[in-house]
């Protein structure tokens, strides 16, 4: 059966991040998230939710244990790196990520071709 700590830290490899990244994110100092990750200090609720927001998690998936749950996809995985990084970027950084990754994808040629015509944006007239 993992533990709290154990849980942090298998959650935090999965997307990649360091416990220092975890703390920054989650606005806590390393010391302290340090304490939970080594089970020295359980977090409080409050703590508990803003960490899961970085990992990506309910504070359920942290808590309870799961024997048997469906261990998440590499694309599960890279799609919560995904939202756990673009957590901490403001409305207009989120806006520039989101037009990199509509151009990745068109790029790469995996839209649909209606869709790709619906997320173009009309250029401006030259009057």
């Amino acid at each position: 059966m993992e533990s709290l700590p154990q849980r942090l830290r298998r959650r935090a490899v999965e997307l990649g991040l360091s416990d220092a990244e975890v703390a920054r994110r989650a606005g806590l100092t390393e010391r302290r998230y340090g304490h939970y990750t080594a089970g020295q200090r359980e977090p409080n609720l409050g703590t508990l939710v803003r960490i899961c927001g970085v990992l990506g998690v309910t504070p359920n998936d942290l808590l309870l244990d799961r024997c048997g749950a469906k261990q998440p996809s590499p694309r599960d995985l890279a799609l919560a790196r995904i939202q756990s990084a673009a957590a901490g970027l403001d409305l207009d950084d989120l806006r520039l990520a989101a037009h990199q990754v509509e151009s990745l994808v068109e790029f790469r040629g995996h839209w649909p071709r209606q869709k790709q015509k619906s997320l173009k944006r009309p250029r401006p007239s030259r009057s």
